[in-house]
């Protein structure tokens, strides 16, 4: 059976239970490709990135890290949003000094199902002291046009990755900058809070150890004990961050001004650190890569490019 080095043991845990707190509202892209066997959950690696493409397998061993997650609820001033499943998916590159680089796939990094908000555009603007926010909050009692949904999208690549903290508990293991588009045919198309210049950005910790597995597979996804592939599965962990910052929503509705001050005013936005939070249950999280990166010294990340593409069916 392959072996796997202590220290490379603790790198890949390390980013593997780091990844799984970071998740938010979200579906797969129907372009995303069907992988075979423990390549499967793999979907969106950046295995052609150049920087995971020219990882040597020395200095810098390349991994696929996805983690996923069922359920989980965001608060966001005064507003909270139960979420539904959520995908999280990079690329990392594990750097022989013990650092570690994120490389976000080209769609970005987190995809999620859209969450209704509670309420709609009822709960979120009305009752307003706005006379011509007054007069929407009158003609929505009823109406299809007051559902809302929000969608939290990735707005940059992950970055301050601590793989340490991936092992333990309560400390912060990436920054994740991200926004939530609010979506209603009154809000406009436009309508975020956060935005790429002054993002939400969450840095998830570990409130519990996940539970530990480890299977091997050959180059296209088989299982293999002898394979030349390792992938890490980490379940059942819990992770939460409280401690971020909220902008105000901007961009919202054809009068903006006015539909962006309603919004703020009902939600409590902008939210100082402290008074939002984000969870996400029962965090189902794999890490993949070659066992023994060395032996294909310099063309590692080629190798793993290579066998991930051998992979889709």
């Amino acid at each position: 059976m392959p072996r796997i080095s202590t220290r490379t043991r603790l790198a890949t845990v390390s980013a593997l239970t780091a990844l799984g707190a970071f998740a938010s509202l979200g579906t797969a892209t129907a372009a995303d490709p069907a992988l075979n066997g423990e390549w499967a959950p793999f979907t969106r690696c950046p295995v052609d990135a150049p920087a995971m493409l020219a990882a040597d397998g020395i200095d810098k061993t390349p991994q696929c890290v996805v983690s996923t997650s069922a359920s989980g609820t965001i608060k966001l001033g005064d507003t909270t949003v139960t979420t539904g499943r959520t995908n999280l998916q990079i690329g990392v590159v594990q750097n022989a000094d013990g650092t570690s680089s994120v490389v976000a796939p080209a769609s970005g990094a987190l995809v999620a199902e859209p969450a209704t908000v509670p309420g709609g555009l009822l709960g979120l603007m009305c009752p307003s002291d706005i006379f011509v926010i007054t007069g929407i909050c009158e003609s929505l009692e009823n109406s299809s046009l007051n559902k809302i949904t929000a969608t939290m999208e990735s707005v940059g690549a992950p970055y301050a990755f601590d793989q340490t903290a991936g092992v333990l508990t309560d400390l912060p293991i990436v920054a994740l900058p991200v926004r939530i588009h609010l979506e209603n045919p009154l809000l406009g198309d436009k309508c975020y809070i956060g935005t790429a210049a002054n993002p939400i950005v969450l840095r998830p910790e570990n409130r519990n150890l996940p539970d530990f597995g480890m299977t091997f597979y050959q180059g296209d996804g088989t299982e293999d004990p002898a394979g030349e592939m390792s992938r890490i599965n980490l379940t059942g962990a819990t992770q939460n961050d409280s401690g971020f910052a909220v902008p105000g929503a901007t961009g919202c509705g054809l009068n903006v001004g006015l539909i962006n001050a309603a919004v703020n005013a009902k939600t409590g936005l902008p939210s100082p650190a402290g008074s939002n939070s984000v969870t996400l249950n029962d965090t189902q999280t794999h890490l993949t890569g070659l066992n023994a990166p060395g032996t294909v010294v310099p063309d590692a990340g080629k190798v793993l490019a290579e066998n991930w593409h051998s992979a889709v069916k």
